[in-house]
């Protein structure tokens, strides 16, 4: 599947997530500055689990809404109020997000709660190979994804509201736990043998708990960023379903996945010329990762490896089960969900090698 084309731009609303356009227009004309309507409608392409809509004025003002979708959930999932919080939280600050205008938990409105923020103008990049630049562009895109989940793990929660955002111990403890019991749980999706295995191993290998709660994004890839037109700047970070207070070495190696990952997986960098291509290799990203944000070493690297793959599936995995239950929101979720089984594959060969 071309990553790029398959997720570039918006299509026509799907039936299934069609709403009432008048009454959010109502909804905005009270909860966001100077909206004049008529909105014109349309579906971003991308986007797994929460449906995403660009809205189109007259003026040339243009918004995206972000909603739960509807039918049947899995509790806690698609959390956009949390979603809208933090990036409200993190805006204060001057962090790279999109401006909040609103949050509508009344599902009367349009059916489900949502959230409405600007749409912000640039370039979102599908492949961590950042195909079409130089080696030079390449090596200061990575810079500025490095500095912002730096800068990220650098806040302090209770600094800037947010210290009630998660529990402050136990993150991968937990993590495991719920991930685990999200997968077993899905009776729709049906069961792996290897993703049976990679729960027993997560569980016997568990490391201490590192005692280190920041805010973590939960899903930081070039895909979840978009990036200004003509510079190597991040002019925001999107799509912060998963994000909580947490271990930020597991957020990190989360996003160090793309120097794991075969390009047939996901978006990924393995087996590639990275010196060639101008990209630092993975010690050199997590020496400067570490560098910004005070650490002398990064911890229980090939454990959180594991664990961020296994997610990684179970969300493949909770996609599946989406897909049996008619809930999908992409138009390439099958396609999606093949990717599943050669990840699984992959987390269990990197647990067959850990060195722990």
């Amino acid at each position: 599947m071309d990553r790029t084309e398959a997720n570039s731009g918006t299509r026509d609303v799907s039936e299934r997530l069609r709403f009432d356009v008048a009454a959010l227009e109502r909804w905005m004309t009270v909860h966001v500055d100077d909206f004049a309507g008529p909105l014109t409608v349309s579906q971003f392409k991308g986007g797994q689990s929460n449906p995403t809509y660009r809205l189109d004025t007259p003026s040339g003002s243009a918004f995206v809404l972000r909603r739960k979708p509807p039918g049947k959930l899995l509790p806690g999932a698609h959390a956009v109020e949390r979603e809208a919080r933090v990036m409200s939280a993190l805006g204060g600050q001057s962090f790279p997000v999109p401006r909040v205008h609103g949050l509508c938990e009344d599902e009367n409105v349009i059916g489900t709660p949502f959230f409405v923020m600007d749409l912000v103008d640039g370039r979102i990049v599908w492949e961590a190979s950042f195909p079409g630049l130089s080696a030079v562009e390449r090596a200061a895109h990575f810079d500025a994804m490095n500095a912002t989940i730096a800068e990220l793990h650098n806040y302090e929660p209770e600094a800037i509201g947010l210290g009630d955002y998660g529990r402050a111990s136990g993150f991968v403890e937990r993590q495991v736990a719920r991930w685990s019991k999200q997968y077993q749980s899905d009776a729709e999706a049906g069961r792996l043998p290897q993703m049976d295995a990679l729960v027993d191993w997560l569980e016997k290998h568990l490391p201490p708990d590192s005692g280190d709660a920041r805010i973590v994004h939960g899903d930081f890839r070039c895909d979840n960023m978009i990036f200004a037109h003509e510079e190597a700047r991040v002019a925001a970070v999107l799509d912060w379903e998963l994000s909580t207070l947490g271990d930020p070495a597991a957020d990190f190696v989360y996003h160090l996945l793309m120097y794991r990952m075969p390009a047939g997986i996901f978006t990924g960098l393995a087996g590639l010329d990275l010196a060639g291509l101008g990209i630092p290799s993975e010690q050199q990203y997590v020496a400067a990762y570490c560098r910004r944000t005070g650490r002398e070493h990064l911890p229980n690297v090939d454990y959180l490896m594991v664990f961020v793959m296994f997610r990684l599936a179970a969300i493949l995995h909770g996609i599946k089960g989406r897909l049996a239950r008619g809930t999908a929101s992409s138009a390439h979720a099958a396609q999606m969900v093949g990717q599943l089984e050669p990840l699984a594959e992959l987390a269990l060969s990197q647990a067959k090698a850990a060195r722990l």
